[in-house]
């Protein structure tokens, strides 16, 4: 177990699953207490492992504990593991093999699914609705892009409030 990064009086055990090249990642999480589990949709996985986190990781928590969960399950739209979402738009396969799987088993295990991809571009939307069937018809979101995305937690003020998302089909 390790320190949360934002308080270091709890005590944190980390998880990540990856493809065995740890090109994709497939799920991340964090568990520090007994208490309701959130799960995060995002875009695609940054820097974050088993250990480590990156801002997006500390933002999901840091909202997660102000919700009183317990642990925070982090997927994704897209596996493929890159700081830089534009590395979506050349790979051939930016999913992965297991990404549908891995979203449905953390939406399943979820008390509270919150989705954040942001804008997406054009040219991913038929895969991006792909990957949202394993999503519940509505979740919540910290708010909506000017094109009706779910805002993704790092653009948002702290003090952002949940608001429900229709999943697009």
């Amino acid at each position: 177990m390790s320190p949360l990064s934002s308080d270091t009086s709890l005590e944190v055990r980390g998880w990540a699953t990856f493809s065995r090249d740890r090109r994709y990642r497939y799920s991340l999480g964090r568990e520090w207490a007994e208490g309701p589990r959130v799960c995060w949709v995002l875009l695609n996985p940054s820097t974050a492992d088993a250990t480590t986190d990156d801002r997006t990781l500390r933002r999901c928590l840091a909202f997660s504990r102000a919700w009183g969960a317990g642990s925070v399950e982090v997927v994704n739209l897209f596996a493929l593991v890159s700081a830089r979402p534009s590395a979506l738009l050349g790979d051939p396969d930016p999913t992965g093999a297991s990404n549908s799987r891995a979203v449905c088993r953390a939406v399943a295990r979820a008390d509270l699914v919150v989705a954040g991809w942001g804008n997406l571009p054009l040219v991913l939307h038929a895969a991006a609705k792909r990957a949202m069937r394993g999503l519940p018809e509505v979740v919540w979101c910290l708010g909506l892009t000017g094109s009706g995305s779910p805002r993704h937690p790092l653009y948002v003020r702290s003090s952002m409030k949940r608001v429900p998302f229709e999943v697009p089909r």
